[in-house]
């Protein structure tokens, strides 16, 4: 017996925000749309090619009542494929992200941001091609 680890799941007040600020930092298109729900992905999953491999998960953000409270126990990682972290930082920045303070020093290879609803993730180096 085994289980498929398939979505990760997002409070938040506002899912279409976040969903348009995720598709845009992750080239990712929206795949179900419910009532107070937005789930987005990199491919629109079956159940057959879910168990048959392994496959990338979706994010799906759910509205809730209240608001962020203290630091995430869990956040995503983005490693930019096509520039430098540094650019990808300025883009990320300019869809309405910020940069945040998790107590994380000033001697780190990555840079702590905030989607805006304030959620905490890194932006690790580039994997993009290096000349």
């Amino acid at each position: 017996m085994t289980s498929r680890f398939t979505e990760l799941t997002v409070d938040c007040r506002d899912p279409e925000r976040l969903a348009v600020f995720w598709c845009e930092v992750l080239d990712f298109k929206v795949i179900d749309r419910r009532e107070d729900m937005v789930e987005i992905g990199s491919w629109v999953p079956t159940v057959e090619e879910i168990r048959a491999r392994q496959m990338p998960p979706t994010l799906v953000f759910i509205r809730v009542p209240e608001g962020k409270a203290v630091k995430n126990r869990l956040h995503l990682d983005v490693s930019p494929i096509d520039g430098s972290t540094e650019d990808e930082v300025t883009r990320l920045l300019g869809l309405g992200a910020t940069r945040t303070d998790v107590g994380q020093g000033p001697d780190r290879s990555w840079v702590v941001m905030a989607d805006p609803e304030g959620n905490e993730f890194d932006v690790l180096r580039t994997l993009a091609p290096q000349d």
